[in-house]
């Protein structure tokens, strides 16, 4: 029999309670989600790369709306409980409902703690908990000169404090304690995050108290500290600390003190309502790290489906990224009298390591700056593990226990299986090493089973040494190679560099990049290019000079020298007036060959290069433009006869593939764009192989995406169904933005799909109504100044002589 349960709050804690529900007693429960805010679950870790911009909100969405829908779940976002009447078993919504329940879960998390200084409750002045706060910290950044200060030199408070310079703003940290986190770093170690911090031009102010937040007109103006020094700041973040929200489990009678009392089973006081995360306290203690709190989900989980289960709590370490500064602690690290400390420091490399002993045992670890081997020390620390044979070399990690180093990957060798890999969600090396010899190959794979390293990231490294060492030669390293020789960034590297650090040329990217030449290569200044074109319409202008041959040309070279015109046939339709206009040409200008191309349009091969502006003018005379034969860009959209001539046709596929190359064509993108519109399923057009493909139905029209027929051969995926011309066009413009914004130059849709994962595109177009406006906008924008006929701007006169017959034909662009 169905029962109902009532979860309260749409958190991270929650979220895994309803994913074990699900995958291990489907179909027991009629859920109803309550969330205060208006959203679902989201990866609360990842707020600080949506607030650097290195992360959009819609990529750290762990439960889209198709997700609860498609497990029944009754969502009632951005609604807060009233009350729970524990003796009537009902749940009452604020608009005052009554929903029954068997048992509720409550996960209210925490709230931020505010600091009651005077001047506390003025306009901007903020927490950092949730989307919104980080959201008002990103507009900041759209203001110029902007200034903001940040009380609290904790992961929260540096997280913000690093999002918000990497806009461009202006921020200081005052710290009340002598230096940064110290609940998880020595003074050693937090001396050189506050200099890492400071070389990103971040002002950190340690040992430093706040008097008074001081406003003009109801809004913050500056933090004034005990000494008397202002801080000016147009935004004030407390980043101070949380405290367990344990309003609604108190109204309610439940046993409440630091936090809602819990039991083992993840019980309150009332056998009806379990409680977990944030908000509950368990033998004293209260939980502020995610891997304890999944481990609570499980047992709740088990709890709710009648399974003995105990919650315990385990030694956790800490292994975090503070604005590219790897750290790592674990244990106790404090000094003591009987303790010994392990130093290793390399200062040129900003490497140190602190390992403190008790007896024969590690007792506390510290790492800065490289913290490969965090696993192991934890797991010493965790099994009490006696260390007196191995101190000489303990601080150099496991691979060196027993003489020198031999293997890159004895390190994780040397972990037993038991060793905690993934500390967000608990997964110890075995279970990664199970899922591997069960199939995962890839480290997708290994997320998807395990979920290792698909929170934070931080073991991600970890992961694939661990695959490396069970796949041994099978295994195939994932790296990625830097755009090319001028610059040791990749291309997704400067992509977010252009964007974080607003560069709107050619130059300013070389400088503020650090090339290492003075003006780039042939292989990074087409794909500048193209991401500056990409991230900036309107602003940039294109280098012609930085474009292939054939895009430079506007035409296709051949092997003997000449090249090849083919204008735009719109759908593949042409006229008798078009077809003459060709004739005239090929006869005119000599034209050697005359060919029907597979994308439905006539090439003009063989035409000499000082005959290129006068063809061209000729043809636009006669209202052709060019089909851009050579474009990264749209090249095509081929089309069936659909309703106008075909018995079986259920749509008109014809006029609907002249619209899309009407809105589409002239979009620079990554690679070449291909796309069909076939008017029935038997795919005439044959728009399963295309970049984008339609297919028309009866009731609508099916999407494809992400097909290929040329070295590689690959079908498409299906994206969605729509019912309207309108909606394929929207859904189209979307994709092709969202492929243009986050694909590498020179990478085919199909291979920017196997990249993200269908799942991540269906998400930003299909799912997520306003993420899919807003790419539908940016690329529209861009068509403003992208949509121009290459052929009728280049029978000016002005550029006559690039076509003379002696023009220097040295510039190799070869694709």
């Amino acid at each position: 029999m169905t029962r109902n349960l009532i979860v309260i709050g749409a958190g991270m804690a929650s979220g895994r309670v309803l994913e074990h529900l699900f995958e291990t007693q489907p179909g027991a429960w009629n859920v109803t989600l309550f969330n205060a805010e208006p959203r679902g679950n989201y990866n609360r870790l990842m707020l600080s790369p949506v607030l650097s911009g290195d992360k959009t909100y819609a990529e750290i969405v762990t439960h889209d709306a198709a997700w609860y829908e498609e497990r029944g779940v009754t969502c009632r976002f951005g609604e807060k409980v009233a009350r729970i009447d524990r003796g009537a078993k009902i749940v009452v919504a604020p608009d005052g409902t009554e929903l029954p329940y068997d048992k509720v879960v409550i996960a209210t998390g925490s709230n931020p703690f505010m600091i009651p200084l005077p001047g506390h409750d003025l306009d901007g002045v903020i927490p950092y908990r949730d989307l919104e706060d980080t959201e008002r910290m990103m507009g900041l950044g759209s203001a110029p000169g902007a200034r903001a200060v940040v009380i609290g030199g904790g992961l929260l408070g540096l997280e913000a404090a690093a999002g918000m310079a990497a806009r461009g703003i202006d921020v200081t940290v005052v710290h009340i304690m002598g230096h940064l986190m110290e609940r998880q770093l020595d003074e050693a170690a937090g001396y050189l995050l506050k200099k890492a911090l400071e070389d990103k031009g971040i002002t950190v102010l340690t040992g430093t108290n706040s008097k008074q937040i001081l406003g003009e007109g109801g809004k913050v103006r500056a933090l004034e500290l005990d000494d008397g020094t202002e801080l000016p700041c147009d935004l004030l973040c407390m980043a101070v600390g949380i405290r367990p929200n344990v309003a609604l489990a108190k109204d309610a009678g439940l046993a409440v003190a630091k936090g809602i009392h819990v039991d083992d089973q993840m019980l309150t006081s009332d056998a009806d309502i379990l409680a977990l995360g944030e908000c509950v306290e368990h033998q004293g203690a209260i939980f502020g790290l995610v891997a304890p709190l999944y481990d609570q989900a499980k047992v709740a989980a088990e709890t709710l489906g009648g399974t003995q289960a105990a919650f315990v709590p385990k030694e956790v370490a800490t292994k975090l990224k503070v604005t590219g500064c790897d750290l790592f602690s674990a244990g106790d690290f404090a000094e003591g009298d009987g303790r010994d400390d392990i130093v290793f420091r390399d200062p040129s490399r900003g490497i140190y390591k602190r390992l403190v002993l008790e007896g024969e045992r590690l007792i506390g670890a510290v790492m800065y700056g490289d913290t490969g081997d965090g696993a192991w020390f934890h797991g010493l620390i965790k099994d009490r593990t006696d260390v007196t044979e191995m101190r000489d070399t303990l601080i150099f990690g496991p691979a060196f226990q027993g003489g020198a180093q031999s293997d890159p990957l004895a390190a994780v060798a040397a972990l037993p299986a038991d060793a905690e890999i993934c500390g967000c969600n608990g997964i110890c090396k075995s279970a990664i090493q199970t899922a591997i010899k069960g199939g995962a190959a890839t480290l997708s794979d290994v997320r998807a089973q395990t979920k290792a390293s698909a929170s934070c990231g931080t073991c991600t490294g970890l992961v694939e040494q661990v695959m490396a060492l069970t796949l041994g030669d099978g295994f195939e390293v994932q790296t990625v190679k830097p755009m090319c020789p001028c610059t040791p960034l990749t291309h997704m590297d400067v992509r977010r560099l252009i964007k974080a650090k607003a560069l709107k040329s050619m130059a300013a990217v070389m400088q503020e990049c650090g090339w290492t030449t003075l003006c780039g290569c042939a292989s990074c200044r087409p794909a500048l290019n193209y991401y500056l074109l990409c991230d900036w319409p309107g602003e940039y202008q294109d280098d012609d000079q930085s474009r292939f041959v054939n895009e430079r040309m506007h035409s296709n070279i051949q092997k003997d020298g000449t090249y090849s015109v083919v204008p735009r046939m719109w759908g593949g339709i042409t006229t008798a007036d078009e077809l003459r206009a060709i004739a005239d040409a090929a006869d005119k200008y000599k034209v050697q060959t005359v060919k029907v191309t597979g994308g439905q349009r006539i090439d003009l091969l063989g035409v000499k290069k000082q005959d290129l502006p006068d063809i061209w003018a000729d043809l636009n005379a006669a209202g052709m433009v060019s089909g851009q034969a050579y474009a990264k860009g749209l090249r095509t959209v081929k089309t069936c006869v659909g309703t106008d001539h075909c018995r079986f046709g259920t749509q008109d596929s014809t006029g609907l593939g002249i619209r899309m190359e009407k809105a589409l064509w002239g979009s620079w993108t990554p690679a070449k764009v291909k796309m069909a519109v076939s008017g029935c399923p038997r795919n005439c057009a044959e728009s399963t192989c295309k970049d984008v493909g339609v297919i028309c139905v009866d009731s609508g029209y099916i999407l494809h995406i992400g097909g290929a027929a040329g070295l590689h051969i690959k079908g498409t995926e299906v994206m969605c169904t729509v019912k309207t011309e309108d909606e394929v066009l929207e859904y189209t413009a979307a994709v092709v933005q969202l492929y243009r914004e986050e694909a590498a130059y020179l990478e085919r849709m199909y291979k920017w799909m196997d990249n993200v994962g269908l799942d991540h595109i269906i998400e930003r177009v299909v799912t997520d109504a306003d993420s899919r406006k807003a790419l539908a906008d940016r690329f529209y924008y861009a068509q403003r100044f992208m949509q121009q006929d290459p052929w009728a701007e280049r029978t000016k006169p002005e550029y006559r002589e690039l076509y003379a017959p002696l023009a220097d034909l040295t510039l190799e662009a070869a694709e």
